[in-house]
């Protein structure tokens, strides 16, 4: 005696390139969203976003043999993020000074004390390499009167910098780029990266605010050099802590850094031009 019963259907599973299109999709929603909401909810996006990057900081310092200590990392990384604009009143030397000061103590007496100043020395370097370029995020956000436009269109240039980067770097990319870093990365692919982010800011610049174009010109190759360098500065410390990714929070794309590590460096340098030549 025989039975038809029909094969037990298998659990349907999303391919991996679903995962990292879903999870794109909700990351910009998300962003949107927050910036939609004002002010508070930019503040509320650089604290998820900050904090998150120096969760995964902590690992990669570990990797990297000196595992930054949460309680200095954290409470002075939220600091510098929001030291020009909602903490603008706490004085900054006096809030490294006791970083200088008590951080160092507190290796006196804690567990892992034989690494006190390389541990120490690595959460300063955290806070600062994390939080630093969100500040000045919040400076050109907060800038009037078209402090939003800025914004836009520098992390719209590292955008289409990373895209021209990735597209041309893998069809015609044949001289490798900091190989020991990051062996995919190519001359030609960094070339149309800075290419990118001087036709956006040119348009960004010249066309929308009205400035001239040699500015347009300049902020773009500034951005695009820029970006690239934060995106190999990630790499190194991805290889020197022996990992891909930074981690594993964002289905389908690995780590919050892995995604914000081109856009970390460009607001600096965007920031202290426009302040040198009064564009703002």
């Amino acid at each position: 005696m025989t039975t038809n019963n029909p094969p037990i259907a298998r659990a349907w599973k999303p391919s991996p390139l679903m995962v990292r299109i879903l999870s794109g999709f909700v990351m910009l929603a998300v962003v949107i969203g927050l910036v939609l909401a004002g002010l508070y909810g930019v503040y509320l996006l650089v604290a998820i976003l900050g904090g998150l990057a120096l969760y995964e900081f902590v690992g990669l310092s570990d990797g990297m043999g000196s595992r930054a200590p949460v309680w200095l990392l954290f409470p002075l990384g939220a600091f510098f993020a929001f030291s020009g604009t909602a903490l603008k009143k706490i004085d900054v030397a006096l809030v490294l000074s006791l970083a200088l000061v008590a951080g160092l103590a507190v290796f006196l007496v804690v567990p892992g004390r034989r690494q006190g100043l390389s541990r120490w020395a690595m959460g300063v370097a955290g806070a600062l390499y994390i939080g630093m370029p969100f500040n000045y995020y919040l400076q050109l956000y907060t800038s009037k009167p078209s402090g939003f436009v800025w914004t836009l269109f520098v992390i719209f240039a590292v955008v289409v910098s990373d895209a021209g980067a990735l597209l041309v770097g893998s069809r015609i990319g044949r001289h490798p780029f900091f190989a020991n870093i990051s062996p995919n990365k190519t001359v030609e692919g960094a070339i149309a990266g800075v290419a990118g982010a001087m036709i956006v800011m040119l348009i960004g610049v010249s066309g929308v605010l009205g400035l001239s174009p040699i500015h347009g010109l300049v902020l773009g190759f500034l951005v695009g050099t820029s970006a690239e360098v934060g995106d190999l500065v990630e790499s190194q410390m991805k290889r020197l802590a022996e990992v891909k990714d930074s981690s594993h929070l964002i289905p389908g794309h690995g780590g919050v850094l892995d995604r914000i590590d081109s856009i970390l460096f460009p607001p600096i340098l965007v920031w202290f031009y426009v302040t040198v030549f009064h564009l703002l």
